[in-house]
């Protein structure tokens, strides 16, 4: 793991450059994770509230609760329109600050790898959603290529450039999933891969947004003009725009759902 810990302190940042990612593998996660109307959620490590949203919005909640151990992320969180219902208040994912049996679903949405220690993570969920209720994630697939920033990224280890890693960036691996699932005593287990795609305006969108990443941003703003020029002229060999300039490629996560046992 890298010295330096990414951290997420700008929720605005963080919607321009993850929040429509998140949004595109969201609404694929809620479909096949079918839930019924009216149950009360639990969304760990709800970031700047882009899922949060999607839940208030598609599945008709009694109740959501909301956590994230950044301030900055949860009051950009709280001005979202479409997550009114829910309440947002800091917290660690592997010490929810809620009651056992408290809800009928948790979930956490590209948030496993964060968790320095997954396995305590799974079981807190495990532990404050009812017998038979829904454990579920998914998480970008960032040891086989799916992270949403892989293409830049993978310019910069060209270029012998290091960033940040998240501290367990093995959890989001499927069968890393389902240990983690088994040994929380979560039954009926399911997987999935997720695959979006996303189209940016032209390269500038894509690079604008790319430079807003908390985990390659500061390294860039670091770089001798020459350095950063050549990384831009290699990731635009990397993704060549279409016929109207825009450029569209794709990300890939890793989802995962089970029931607490009866």
């Amino acid at each position: 793991m890298a010295e330096t810990q990414i951290r997420f302190n700008d929720g605005a940042s963080y919607e321009r450059y993850m929040g429509a990612w998140s949004r595109l593998a969201g609404e694929v996660f809620l479909d096949w994770l079918a839930p019924s109307p009216g149950l009360r959620w639990a969304d760990v490590g709800c970031g700047n509230g882009a899922f949060t949203e999607l839940i208030a919005e598609r599945c008709a909640p009694a109740e959501l609760q909301a956590m994230d151990p950044s301030e900055g992320q949860l009051a950009f969180a709280r001005t979202r329109p479409g997550a009114r219902l829910a309440t947002f208040r800091q917290g660690d994912a592997m010490a929810l600050p809620f009651a056992d049996n408290s809800f009928d679903v948790a979930v956490m949405a590209l948030v496993i790898f964060f968790v320095p220690d997954p396995a305590k993570g799974v079981a807190e969920m495990a532990r404050v959603v009812r017998p038979g209720g829904i454990v579920a994630s998914y998480a970008w697939d960032l040891q086989g290529g799916g992270f949403p920033l892989e293409p830049g990224m993978a310019e910069m280890r060209a270029m012998g450039m290091t960033r940040p890693q998240p501290p367990s960036p093995e959890a989001a691996g499927i069968e890393a999933s389902r240990q983690l699932w088994a040994g929380a005593g979560i039954e009926a287990v399911e997987t999935r891969q997720i695959t979006v795609q996303r189209t940016f305006a032209g390269f500038d969108d894509l690079w604008t947004t790319f430079l807003l990443a908390p985990s390659v941003g500061p390294i860039l703003a670091a770089l001798p003009a020459d350095d950063l020029a050549l990384l831009q002229s290699r990731m635009r060999s990397r993704l060549p725009p279409d016929s109207s300039g825009r450029i569209t490629y794709s990300a890939r996560a890793n989802a995962i759902k089970g029931r607490v046992a009866k």
